[in-house]
């Protein structure tokens, strides 16, 4: 019979707060409503940076590293809110742990419309989901948290510029970044929609003439700094009940600028 070597007992009387793998590259489906429409499988395939971890108690000199590899294996890589807190619980049951986490990092693809060719692409955003399970006290009782997350690449148009220029504004991209907890079920496709909501103008991949005509203009009819983008973004997470929490930072590239401008804002609505 092997030694157990990370089960040995440890004499330095220090915990280790998270222990694990990170940048595990793995396959995972995810739930898709816009696939459902289009009549074909409600869920999409892609591929997944995952961290996963465990609070390691200090009388335990390791972990054990394959049984992270083994408990994301058990769940073929189907992804949703019920299988991240049966991860993240068995995670806990397998390495004896008080307290495990898990993140998804993953690129998701959303069917698109061009705003007046009408002609349709994929357009690519970067998204998340973190997890953590945490046993209460001495019971079974566990109290699971959840973060779902977005970024969303948009335009912005400077409304300082447009207002002392004789011709024209500058413009950028921006990225906007949306963590939130939610008491419901919201899909990556309603946070994404409510950032390029609050932006000067949404960006897509496949664009024709008039559409591009349309886009430049709708931007310049709609000028707004970074803090308007992340105040009015705020604004709709706050009319949104099935948001309990909610972090968003806005950077934009400033084109006309050697450095980023940015804006931040954290709430709880609890």
């Amino acid at each position: 019979m092997m030694k157990d070597v990370q089960g040995e007992r440890d004499l330095r009387n220090i915990p280790i707060d998270r222990v694990g793998v990170r940048n595990v590259h793995y396959p995972i489906l995810v739930m898709d409503p816009c696939a459902c429409t289009r009549g074909e499988s409600p869920e999409q395939s892609t591929i997944a940076t995952v961290s996963m971890s465990v609070h390691l108690p200090r009388e335990y000199r390791g972990t054990h590293m394959s049984r992270f590899i083994e408990t994301l294996e058990e769940y073929h890589g189907k992804i949703s809110p019920a299988t991240l807190q049966a991860i993240t619980r068995r995670l806990r049951e397998r390495l004896e742990a008080s307290e495990s986490t898990l993140r998804f990092d993953f690129p998701y693809f959303v069917r698109k419309r061009a705003p007046v060719s009408g002609s349709e692409s994929f357009m690519h955003y970067e998204v998340s989901l973190e997890a953590s399970s945490r046993k209460v006290g001495l019971t079974s009782q566990e109290d699971f948290d959840m973060i779902v997350g977005v970024g969303v690449p948009v335009q912005t148009l400077c409304p300082c510029s447009r207002e002392i220029s004789e011709h024209g504004a500058h413009n950028q991209r921006a990225i906007v970044s949306l963590r939130v907890r939610c008491s419901g079920l919201v899909w990556f496709e309603e946070l994404i929609r409510m950032a390029e909501e609050s932006a000067s103008s949404p960006l897509f991949t496949l664009l024709k003439r008039e559409d591009e005509k349309y886009v430049t203009e709708h931007a310049y009819e709609n000028p707004k700094f970074v803090e308007d983008v992340v105040r009015d973004l705020a604004l709709l997470l706050d009319s949104e009940p099935r948001i309990m929490w909610y972090a968003v930072s806005v950077a934009s590239s400033e084109s006309i600028h050697n450095h980023d401008a940015f804006a931040e804002i954290v709430r709880d609505k609890r």
